[in-house]
């Protein structure tokens, strides 16, 4: 059985839009033997800076929503417990890595698949490899939208979508290429020299 049949864990934040962001919402979902799990969290973040009007527009997150949310340091026992020392996938992973290192520096995942890279490896040539157009080409984003009932933006339908988005990728390779292809699309693999 190959590395793709392990757990990995989908994950997706929202930030405030401050210099460096700051988390206001985060999500993870789980993923075994290439299939979407049954558990998925989600979280509000009350962050220490204001959300900027312009993150709003993008994720419709105000300061009035997060006003009651619990703190990154409230909820990093649980993201450590799930994520630390695991495989996870995120789309742009490095976004990800960065801003829940920063948040919580104790924490280190194994492996960070990257499902934008996964998908220029497997489908060059794309006109766009955003996760709104992936889901979109690969009829994803309906199913996301049924299984989160939530839109692009909102951290837990991305990171369904992400989750989705990595089964379909790495299912439409052969079982012999794609522990090759996953680590090629692993970011923290030293093969891809210093990225975070």
């Amino acid at each position: 059985m190959g590395l793709e049949h392990e757990a990995f864990y989908a994950i997706d934040v929202e930030g405030n839009g401050g210099q460096p962001p700051e988390i206001i919402e985060l999500a993870i979902a789980s993923i075994a033997d290439l299939q979407l799990g049954p558990r998925r969290w989600e979280w509000r973040v009350q962050p220490k800076e204001p959300i900027a009007p312009s993150a709003t527009r993008i994720h419709g997150i105000t300061d009035e929503d997060v006003v009651d949310a619990p703190t990154i340091e409230d909820i990093a026992p649980d993201i450590v417990t799930w994520t630390d020392q695991r495989r996870i996938i995120g789309h742009n992973v490095r976004v990800e890595l960065e801003i829940i290192s920063r948040s919580i520096p104790c924490w280190q995942p194994a492996m960070a698949v990257d499902t934008l890279r996964l998908a220029k490896i497997i489908r060059p040539g794309l006109v766009s490899y955003g996760l709104e157009s992936l889901g979109r080409a690969t009829g994803l984003s309906a199913e996301a939208e049924r299984l989160t009932d939530r839109r692009h933006h909102s951290a837990l339908f991305d990171t369904v979508l992400t989750a989705l988005l990595f089964i379909e990728l790495i299912t439409s390779v052969s079982e012999k290429d794609r522990e090759r292809v996953l680590m090629d699309a692993d970011i923290l693999d030293k093969r891809q020299g210093a990225l975070f």
